[in-house]
């Protein structure tokens, strides 16, 4: 006998309850002035049913976060299924039948909607364990409310003749009525739609075959490609291709095995501000406060206050007042449902708050202009002042939240990575003092980081005395980028770049393709920045050579480095370019396989090579792996089965995901695709945007914890050449 499996639905917009409901947070994650969201009230009404196996979750990507949130906050675990684009309810219920059928073959489905108000848990508990017994025979059983009014906002039922259980037949699904039509409807004995089922995952399938074979071909295939991510698994790009339908239209309305069982207990969908107000008060006169707000001589008014607002409201009649921190709606509340059509008018004339969300960018252009603004007039001037050290000669290693540079040893890398930054400050027409910090930069090189034999040592105290010798492959591709961003400053700046390379050809050369690292070590990364810097002169249009070296390098990634079944590129190789044994094999960096998408995306431009945009398309797919729902983040490291090895979020992986991100949406095929690569990008920038401190401008932090919080730390020089870059993608590409 097959176990119960909750299934939650998370889809719906509840665009009648703006602006509170919106975005990535729609009604069923707001509270409406009680303790819990929707949502997390489903979930306590859901978790104790008998026989429960697991609860599973139905969400768009937009509202993983705070499904997990909700999830981790109840300590409840969940299978949660991200729909790769919003598909009506049809397709949602046919991949969760084919997940549970997969579990279970016998398995009951118990689908609540994630929004709706229930007071009296229990009786709903009750109501469902009585629907079981006839699902297990192959009924689609509904919860048909008995109506407490003529309420013209629901849909109705009318019950066939009722069996011993108190089961009946459906004898016709009725859609919203006018009021005078509703009105016989209750007269008549029929019954509020409340949109909860209760079937077998079997019965889901075989009715969805029967009735809608695309829609069940969709959502099974749809399982069977799902990919896991942290927390969650994602649904196949299958699903895209159901017809987008709701359960009703789909099936209930066309099957023979339609049920419904009569409840009494107090239900609404809060479809509207007015149903808010009814569930908030007993006295359809009596003012509902939601939040700071006070009410003089008015009456049946619904109040709402977002924290930090205040609201007064003097007169007035049944008036819903809701204020939001950047949008305040006035509505009659016998008008609510018109506020739908308020919000598409508001769409049409581009209004971010119609689509928007209060924590983070709504928009692609509007996070370019504020990052664009961040980085002219406060990131670049505090570096090019706080983060010189003349006494020293060359750029400090990390500066704390008073702008001092705490005295720290300093790697070589640091002083081209900062001199790029300012290369690259004055080509996007930054009018800072760049060219001073860039010769600051090489002075810094040149004095305290050379060994004499041309090449560079890796480490220096705070004095500037030698700490490590040893000159890395990996450092130096930072010398080869930042001399190709200092013309006009630096004199013979190719001449010596490809003296540079002839001595890092000569030294690191591996006789299998690339280049090995010091001691002998085969990594990508050294690789991945070789890559960078010539394809930053290949661009300038300097000498041949630079394309010969690119060229040879993304060869090596595409026939060597990449995995051809995962498409990712790992960290450590042996020697002849295969996977190194063991841990280290497996090892992943999410943010390298974007930061290897977004080269190999350039490279495809300048080559005319479509494996290389191919190979970027599947290297951001395995750097998606990286996602962890919880925070909007990518972490630092997972494994070749996805598993997290280190769960902390750096600032850099987002900008790299954010780099990847947009120019993929450049080189988009189509209309689909460059709007997933643009929600892609717009999650990145929102996921930059967090790390940056809004009061002390011109910093940031590194490390974001798993709970969500982030180190206490100096922010790194270093992060400076990774935020210029996506910012600069972000002003091309927007």
């Amino acid at each position: 006998m097959g176990l119960i499996y909750p299934v939650i639905m998370c889809g719906g917009a509840g665009t009648r309850l703006w602006p509170t409901s919106r975005g990535a947070k729609p009604k069923q994650f707001q509270k409406f002035g009680a303790d819990k969201t929707l949502f997390a009230a489903a979930i306590e009404r859901v978790s104790l049913l008998a026989s429960l196996a697991r609860l599973v979750v139905v969400a768009g990507e937009d509202h993983a976060r705070a499904v997990l949130a909700d999830l981790r906050t109840l300590g409840v675990e969940a299978d949660v299924l991200l729909e790769p684009q919003a598909r009506d309810s049809a397709a949602a219920i046919a991949a969760a039948a084919a997940w549970v059928q997969r579990l279970d073959p016998n398995g009951v489905m118990v689908i609540v909607a994630s929004d709706h108000h229930i007071p009296d848990a229990q009786d709903f508990r009750d109501a469902i364990n009585a629907c079981i017994p006839a699902a297990r025979e192959g009924a689609i059983v509904t919860l048909g409310v008995r109506p407490t009014e003529a309420n013209s906002a629901y849909g109705y039922i009318r019950p066939g003749a009722s069996q011993e259980s108190g089961i009946a037949a459906v004898a016709e699904f009725k859609e919203k009525p006018a009021p005078d039509i509703a009105a016989s409807y209750v007269a008549e004995g029929y019954l509020w739609n409340s949109g909860n089922f209760v079937a077998t995952a079997a019965t889901f399938l075989d009715e969805l075959r029967a009735c809608e074979p695309e829609i069940a071909a969709a959502g099974l295939a749809s399982v069977e490609t799902a990919q896991p991510a942290i927390g969650v698994w994602r649904l196949g790009n299958a699903f895209c291709a159901a017809p987008r339908k709701s359960i009703d239209f789909a099936v209930m309305e066309r099957t023979n095995r339609a049920c419904v069982l009569p409840v009494s207990f107090a239900w609404s969908d809060l479809g509207a501000w007015d149903a808010i107000h009814a569930i908030s008060v007993q006295d359809s006169q009596a003012n509902a406060v939601l939040g700071q707000a006070v009410v003089k001589n008015g009456a049946g008014n619904l109040i709402l206050a977002a924290d930090g607002v205040a609201v007064a409201i003097s007169g007035g009649r049944d008036l819903a007042v809701i204020a939001e921190r950047d949008a305040v709606l006035v509505a009659d509340l016998n008008q609510a449902q018109s506020v739908k059509a308020l919000v598409e008018h508001m769409r049409r004339s581009d209004w971010p708050q119609a689509n928007g969300v209060l924590d983070g960018y709504a928009s692609l252009t509007t996070a370019r202009e504020t990052l664009r603004n961040w980085l002219f007039y406060s990131a670049l001037p505090f570096w090019a002042s706080m983060g010189v050290d003349r006494g020293f000669g060359g750029f400090v290693e990390a500066l704390d939240l008073d702008g001092a540079a705490p005295p720290t040893r300093r790697r070589m890398r640091v002083q081209p990575r900062q001199s790029f930054v300012f290369g690259r400050a004055g080509a996007m027409g930054w009018a800072g003092p760049w060219r001073v910090a860039i010769e600051i930069g090489f002075e810094g090189l040149a004095q305290r980081f050379s060994r004499g034999d041309g090449l560079y040592r890796t480490l220096v105290d705070v004095d500037g005395q030698a700490l490590e010798e040893t000159a890395y492959l990996y450092d130096h591709a930072f010398v080869l980028l930042a001399l190709a961003w200092s013309s006009g400053v630096m004199d013979n700046a190719e001449a010596k770049a490809l003296s540079l390379l002839d001595q890092l050809t000569e030294t690191f050369t591996h006789d299998r393709g690339g280049f090995s690292e010091v001691d002998n070590a085969f990594l990508s990364n050294p690789h991945m920045h070789l890559l960078e810097a010539a394809m930053a002169w290949v661009e300038n249009g300097a000498s041949p050579r630079w394309r010969g070296l690119a060229e040879n390098l993304a060869r090596l990634a595409l026939e060597q480095l990449i995995d051809p079944q995962s498409g990712a590129i790992g960290e450590h190789y042996r020697a002849d370019w295969q996977p190194a044994p063991g841990p280290a094999g497996a090892l992943l960096e999410p943010g390298h396989q974007f930061e290897w998408a977004w080269l190999l995306a350039r490279w495809a431009r300048l080559g005319s090579d479509e494996a290389a945009l191919h190979a970027a398309r599947r290297l951001f797919a395995a750097g998606e792996r990286g996602f962890d729902p919880a925070r909007g983040v990518i972490v630092m490291q997972i494994d070749k089965s996805n598993a997290v090895i280190d769960p902390i979020a750096r600032l850099w992986p987002q900008t790299e995901w954010l780099k990847a991100a947009l120019i993929l949406m450049e080189e988009s095929r189509d209309g689909g695709e460059r709007g997933f690569y643009e929600k892609q990008a717009l999650a990145a920038v929102n996921a930059v945007d967090a790390f940056l401190l809004k009061n002390r401008p011109g910093l940031w932090r590194d490390k974001m914890t798993p709970d969500g919080g982030f180190v206490e730390e100096p922010a790194p020089a270093s992060t400076l050449y990774h935020l210029i870059e996506a910012i600069r993608q972000l002003m091309a590409s927007v």
